[in-house]
């Protein structure tokens, strides 16, 4: 297993402690130098905070890991590509790279939508998709079949 591998399988542990919290069950990892320095789930439901994203908390935990606000040398990996709030935070942090699993067709911004954090105007922080895809997307597919059958149940 790659190093990627092994980063997006800890990402995937808090996606499923997301899902089973009720959350959408996204995970996020901050590593350098092979170490994970954070990571989080989303927490949105849970604080009422619609910021509160799995990346962003493990970006604002990985800061505070690391006693500054500069993420260099740092990958965020992530079971889901971020959104354009999470790919902009990732870009101010100055992560050095982003890897996530699965890709998001209706708001990815890390390229299925637009690859913001790779735009030069704004910086350029490569981006690597597909880590552990079908695991990644398993996990999502599976937690929202379950929401709709709960809803078609009511």
């Amino acid at each position: 297993m790659n190093g990627n591998e092994a980063a997006m399988r800890e990402a995937l542990s808090e996606a499923r402690a997301a899902r089973d919290a009720g959350e959408i069950p996204v995970g996020a990892v901050v590593a350098r130098d092979g170490r994970i320095l954070s990571a989080a789930h989303n927490e949105r439901e849970t604080l009422r905070d619609p910021t509160a994203h799995a990346e962003m908390t493990a970006i604002r935990r990985a800061a505070a890991a690391l006693g500054t606000r500069r993420l260099s040398g740092c990958t965020l990996y992530v079971t889901l590509e971020p959104c354009a709030m999470c790919a902009g935070a990732a870009l101010a942090a100055g992560v050095e790279r982003i890897v996530f699993g699965a890709y998001d067709p209706k708001k990815g911004c890390a390229g299925s939508l637009y690859a913001l954090p790779e735009d030069p105007q704004l910086g350029s922080v490569p981006c690597i998709g597909g880590v552990l895809e079908e695991e990644c997307g398993a996990v999502l597919d599976g937690f929202f079949c379950e929401k709709r059958k709960s809803a078609g149940n009511a």
